[in-house]
């Protein structure tokens, strides 16, 4: 476990210093790390045995929320619109998962994707209020009072995204050790025991639910200043299919799992946008088919092979 911690304090430690090393990595990296939070309240939705194909909804109302703050209210602080759309995301998944986290399996994830593409629809079609298919501009916010030229507050945004990271994993780690932890994956393995100990599967799952849809929202505020753009394509179906699919590649074994997908994915997008500007998507699906063939357990399962081999090869060396 040391041995994992210390890979994953290096990882860290590597990312906190792209903006000088590779500054061209600065921009990929916030928007992986923005639909890195999204992937992690996918996750902890597959821990439950769900799978959400209209996560994107929460993750598009995040970035609409900060949006409008800024163009309606004139309130333009970065850990205002952060914290703002947090917690409207937060209650609009409580509402909307009230309703749907009464059902399971395929139920569940039409369900999901019904109301997300009627979300999606209503960012397209009202014009006066969203922009329609154009969708809405997002002027630079300030940060802390402070007016930042974009440059600047780029690297600010990534740092701040990044301690946001650790924060979330670290409070991660916590919650799946926790007793209601233990309860969303309980819901997976045999949910009629859990209903006869006395949980409320319903409450269980609301909660996960209200959780992962704060955590969506969330990476739609830092990708909406990052880009300084959002439009309704932030809600569409394909879109949560990406975060389905960055959850199951980084791995739901660990709260890094999500955030390392993410990162893998858009690192390779773009390196095969660069490469192969016609052939990108071959690139990208044989690197996803690799991953799926050889690494079951998503690349954090071979990050905690690699840290098992190591601890044990140490063990061996101090017994002999």
């Amino acid at each position: 476990m040391k041995i994992l911690y210390a890979l994953f304090v290096a990882a860290f430690a590597a990312l906190a210093i792209v903006p000088f090393a590779a500054p061209w990595l600065q921009f990929v990296l916030t928007i992986a790390i923005a639909k890195g939070f999204a992937a992690v309240g996918v996750a902890l939705l597959l821990r439950a045995g769900l799978i959400s194909i209209g996560h994107a909804m929460f993750y598009a109302a995040g970035a609409y929320t900060a949006a409008f703050i800024v163009l309606r209210s004139g309130i333009s602080d970065l850990f205002v619109l952060l914290i703002a759309s947090t917690l409207v995301t937060a209650v609009i998944g409580a509402l909307v998962g009230a309703y749907l986290v009464r059902y399971r399996a395929i139920f569940f994830a039409m369900l999901n994707l019904a109301v997300s593409m009627v979300f999606f629809a209503l960012l397209s079609k009202l014009y006066g209020i969203t922009g329609g298919t154009d969708g809405l501009r997002v002027p630079v916010p300030t940060v802390l009072g402070m007016t930042l030229t974009k440059a600047g507050f780029d690297i600010v945004l990534f740092y701040v995204a990044l301690a946001l990271m650790a924060i979330i994993a670290g409070l991660g780690v916590q919650f799946l050790k926790s007793p209601l932890g233990h309860a969303v994956g309980a819901i997976h393995t045999n949910e009629v025991r859990l209903e006869y100990l006395g949980v409320s599967a319903w409450s269980v799952l609301l909660i996960a639910y209200t959780i992962s849809a704060a955590l969506a929202g969330l990476g739609g505020a830092i990708a909406a200043v990052s880009i300084g753009h959002v439009l309704p394509e932030y809600a569409y179906w394909t879109e949560s299919g990406h975060l389905v699919l960055t959850a199951v590649l980084g791995g739901i074994g660990g709260v890094a799992g999500p955030f390392i997908g993410s990162i893998f994915l858009e690192i390779v997008h773009t390196v095969a946008v660069g490469v192969a500007h016609n052939a990108w998507n071959l690139i990208m699906g044989a690197t996803l088919l690799l991953v799926i063939f050889f690494l079951p357990q998503g690349l954090y399962g071979l990050v905690t092979k690699s840290a098992d081999k190591t601890s044990s090869a140490k063990l061996r060396e101090n017994k002999s």
